[in-house]
């Protein structure tokens, strides 16, 4: 699918990420795996540590620590959010969405549209999408997009294919009407019929948890997971990420005669580190304009990688200059997109840490 934008731009992004963090030498004991091998593997991955949430905080927790940051910065005001879109996989509860929960939890007002969009590490570009229809309508002149997840909760501990890498992270993007924007270019495609290499099988009506589904089973490659937890094929995630990607990103650049030397940055969903550069590799992207290093840092955050990335990175640059990026979003699914348009100066490009005693239900 391809869509087109003008007269629309990102003014701010701030993203936010738990204080507690663990490191990867500390939780190899978990896994049933030789300490030798499990070096070689962070070494290769760029595991190193990661952030994620301590007891019980939920999405809505961290997007309204984000939300209160900005109200208390004056850096956003309550009363000119017309929209709010949250994006998660983490949902607070089955019912009501999340985007409710953040809402009430703020008072904001009656007339903000809400609405939540279950996406994961695409989630980002196809918020921004969902945004920019919403700023169609006259009376919508600033949507607030929450991108969101916690899926640390969801990932078993024992499993060394997903708990090392993944991470808890929330971001705050502000997107405005603005005349003199440039146009905006992106393209974005689905294959439910591989949905299965990501997905957590049991918790919705399909397959209900009970006290099955909670048990820990062991797979073939020695990793302990329920039917609550998270399973990710890690060959067939590969495989498709390297196989499709590349082909979507060159027809982009191609289709609005853009070359990779007039990106000055390409700003991907985190997977690993090992998995970038082979894309970077596959698109003749030199490594210091594809970020890396979240997943070393943070962890994988799923949606929120694309913002966690820009504000670690790029912060100082996009609140003085305009860059023209490429963003690219990858996974479950399986959905896959990506983006051309130009970002910057934002009014606010900032990270912030979440701390526990923030929690106030």
């Amino acid at each position: 699918m391809k869509l087109s934008y003008s007269g629309k731009a990102i003014t701010g992004m701030l993203t936010v990420v738990p204080a507690h963090e663990r490191k990867f030498v500390d939780e190899m004991a978990n896994f049933n795996f030789s300490p030798k091998r499990s070096i070689k593997l962070a070494e290769v991955m760029g595991y190193d540590r990661h952030r994620i949430v301590a007891g019980a905080v939920t999405s809505s927790d961290l997007a309204v620590a984000g939300l209160e940051h900005l109200f208390a910065g004056g850096k956003l005001q309550r009363e000119e959010i017309d929209a709010l879109v949250v994006v998660t996989q983490t949902p607070d509860h089955l019912m009501p969405g999340t985007s409710k929960v953040v809402h009430g939890r703020l008072g904001l007002h009656h007339d903000v549209f809400c609405i939540d969009l279950n996406q994961g590490c695409a989630g980002f570009i196809i918020g921004i999408m969902q945004a920019f229809m919403l700023l169609d309508q006259p009376t919508i002149r600033k949507v607030v997009l929450v991108n969101v997840d916690v899926m640390s909760r969801k990932v078993s501990p024992r499993d060394r294919n997903s708990y090392p890498l993944i991470g808890d992270a929330a971001s705050v993007t502000i997107l405005e009407c603005d005349a003199g924007a440039p146009a905006i270019e992106a393209r974005l495609k689905m294959d439910g019929a591989r949905r299965e290499a990501l997905m957590i099988p049991a918790g919705g009506l399909r397959r209900p948890s009970d006290a099955t589904t909670a048990e820990m089973v062991e797979d073939e490659e020695g990793n302990f997971r329920a039917l609550d937890n998270l399973k990710m094929d890690g060959s067939a995630v590969f495989n498709f990420v390297l196989t499709e990607v590349p082909e979507l990103i060159r027809g982009l650049l191609a289709e609005t005669n853009t070359d990779v030397a007039d990106i000055d940055s390409f700003l991907f969903h985190q997977p690993n580190r090992f998995m970038l550069q082979k894309l970077a590799d596959k698109l003749g992207v030199p490594y210091d304009r594809m970020p890396s290093n979240v997943v070393e840092h943070f962890g994988n955050s799923s949606g929120v990688t694309i913002p966690v990335a820009t504000t670690s990175n790029l912060s100082a640059r996009l609140v003085e200059e305009r860059l023209r990026v490429c963003l690219a979003g990858f996974g479950a699914g399986l959905t896959w997109g990506a983006m051309l348009l130009e970002l910057g100066p934002l009014n606010f490009c900032e990270m912030i840490e979440y701390q526990e005693d923030n929690q106030n239900g």
